[in-house]
């Protein structure tokens, strides 16, 4: 089966390729760490935080680094989904949430965000990952797959692996006669809004569904999972599964190069940041509210064109002083280099680009106490 692997590294070094160098606790401070020159650190307190199960890897790693440099501080981030940090935000439970799609105008509009002292909020992308199509079959790792056919396959019209849609594309790989078992998420999730706004604008034949962040498909033999991890367990348990999953969590499980133009390109999170890097920022957006408007019918040839954009959402003002400074100096050491090279090695995320950091930077600046 031939595959094509080929690094477009010119458009990669635009988005992801930053020089990056690791700074130990004991050697320097961290980009945005809350640490004054003395090697201390200012930063007292505690903060929650939910959202994202994508970001779970990522999350781990910096509030590592980060409660190393800031003892006195504790960074409590539960992977709930997306959805549910979502709720928890305008609830006023969560002080900063993690999320897999940035809230919608007509959300923020609304205003009711408990978390915050007003009704401005802060938006900024944090974690850029492929999300990858992977599945368990036994002696096979790499498949093959075009639009069309992983509509189908999720929306239950192709329903054996040795159909010759799959077959036709893999020529040479030994394909069982076997019932596939799509998993998908129970819960809302960004994953989920991400890979289904692939399917629809890619492949609306085969997926006559919108983007949602709930699962569309009325399922007779599909299977739902909860979270991130419960996707990677459900495939990881059965034969003949198939599954959607943020890239950090692939591990042993097989994974399908997915057609754009000509090609195949596999999962890589250079090739998701070539697809981000062609895709503008949202228009009619407040100051500190970057989101990026990808469309994957768009993919450049050699991008991934399932990519996820998972976002820090926070409030532009807090009613306590010490969880403003706190979340803006936590917001401010993930999207440094540090940060960034820190959830690189922990989650395989792409990188922000330099100009897209230093927007971000902007933005978390932006982040006060009421006075």
């Amino acid at each position: 089966m031939k595959l094509n692997r080929i690094a477009r590294v010119g458009a990669v070094a635009a988005v992801a390729v930053l020089s990056l160098s690791a700074c130990a606790a004991n050697e320097g401070t961290p980009a945005g760490s809350g640490q004054p020159s003395d090697g201390g650190s200012s930063l007292s307190g505690t903060v929650k935080a939910t959202g994202a199960s994508s970001q779970g890897a990522a999350q781990q790693a910096w509030t590592a680094a980060f409660q190393t440099a800031n003892p006195d501080v504790t960074v409590n981030y539960q992977p709930t989904g997306s959805g549910t940090g979502r709720d928890n935000f305008i609830a006023g439970s969560s002080n900063f949430i993690g999320s897999d799609r940035a809230y919608k105008t007509d959300e923020i509009a609304a205003g009711e965000f408990g978390a915050c002292a007003t009704a401005d909020i802060i938006e900024v992308p944090a974690y850029i990952s492929p999300v990858a199509v992977v599945f368990n079959l036994e002696g096979v790792k790499e498949l093959n797959l075009t639009p069309e056919v992983i509509g189908n396959i999720f929306n239950e019209k192709i329903e054996k692996w040795n159909d010759p849609a799959i077959a036709d594309l893999n020529e040479g790989v030994e394909l069982p006669d076997l019932a596939i078992t799509p998993v998908f998420r129970g819960d809302e999730s960004g994953t989920t809004g991400t890979f289904t706004a692939y399917l629809a604008a890619v492949a609306p034949d085969a997926w006559p569904y919108e983007d949602d962040d709930a699962w569309p498909v009325k399922t007779t033999r599909s299977e739902a999972a909860q979270q991130t991890s419960g996707v990677e367990a459900a495939v990881n348990g059965g034969q003949g599964t198939i599954g959607y999953i943020d890239a950090s969590r692939v591990g042993e499980l097989g994974s399908a190069a997915v057609k754009v133009g000509d090609d195949f390109v596999p999962f890589s999170s250079e090739a998701a940041a070539e697809l981000v890097a062609s895709s503008p920022l949202e228009e009619g957006r407040a100051d500190g509210d970057l989101v990026f408007d990808v469309d994957p019918a768009k993919a450049p040839a050699g991008s991934y064109p399932i990519a996820l954009v998972s976002y820090l959402i926070g409030c532009a003002q807090y009613e306590d002083a010490a969880t403003a400074d706190i979340v803006k100096a936590y917001f401010s050491y993930i999207v440094s280099e540090e940060g960034q090279k820190v959830a690189n090695e922990a989650a395989g995320s792409a990188p922000l680009s330099t100009e897209v950091a230093e927007k971000a930077q902007t933005a978390i600046d932006m982040i006060s106490a009421k006075k």
